[in-house]
């Protein structure tokens, strides 16, 4: 057992490394939110299943705090209102349960961050398309290679990984680098 447990420990590992070469993207990532929290614009999440935790979990960051003691920033998990998400899947389809709560909430100029590991998730993919007729700027993290999500988002970051898993902890590898970035850059300079 302890050699599956190192060997799982060396694919997360090896997982994340391959990131480093998406270092300009998250860049990017980094000042398309500062810039947008900079104008009152917010940032909107969303994903399936664990995917899912991670959009609440960093709006949590967002809203809460993430290190620093600083003012709140505007972000919303659009996983988390289970009326809304039953009443949207039970009235129109589960496929918009996401693209719903956008074209509620979302304006010109927010971001919507789309975390998917397949890049298969049609209510994903109805959500991207809201969200571009609303003129909302899109980050998309994705995993395998991309799915249909591919080629959708303003910038992407797709991890090269066909483990689920790993996938995820990359994906929050790079939004807790996102969150400590946009940190720095709106309340340290």
């Amino acid at each position: 057992m302890q050699n599956t447990i190192k060997a799982m420990i060396d694919e997360s590992v090896e997982t994340k490394a391959l990131v480093k070469e998406k270092a300009p993207e998250i860049e990017q990532c980094v000042k398309m939110i500062v810039d947008a929290f900079k104008k009152n614009k917010k940032v909107l999440l969303a994903g399936n299943g664990g995917s899912a935790s991670q959009a609440q979990h960093i709006a949590a960051e967002f809203v809460g705090r993430y290190k620093m003691e600083r003012k709140a920033l505007p972000s919303i998990a659009l996983t988390t209102d289970t009326s809304i998400l039953t009443a949207i899947a039970n009235d129109y389809s589960y496929d918009n349960v996401f693209s719903r709560q956008i074209e509620a909430l979302g304006n010109e100029g927010d971001i919507f961050i789309s975390l998917s590991t397949s890049g298969n998730s049609k209510n994903l993919v109805n959500a991207v398309k809201e969200a571009k007729k609303m003129k909302m700027r899109i980050i998309g993290l994705y995993g395998k290679d991309g799915g249909l999500l591919k080629g959708t988002s303003d910038i992407e970051i797709i991890v090269p990984s066909k483990n689920t898993p790993r996938i995820q902890e990359a994906h929050l590898m790079i939004l807790h680098i996102i969150c400590e970035l946009v940190d720095e850059e709106l309340f340290r300079k």
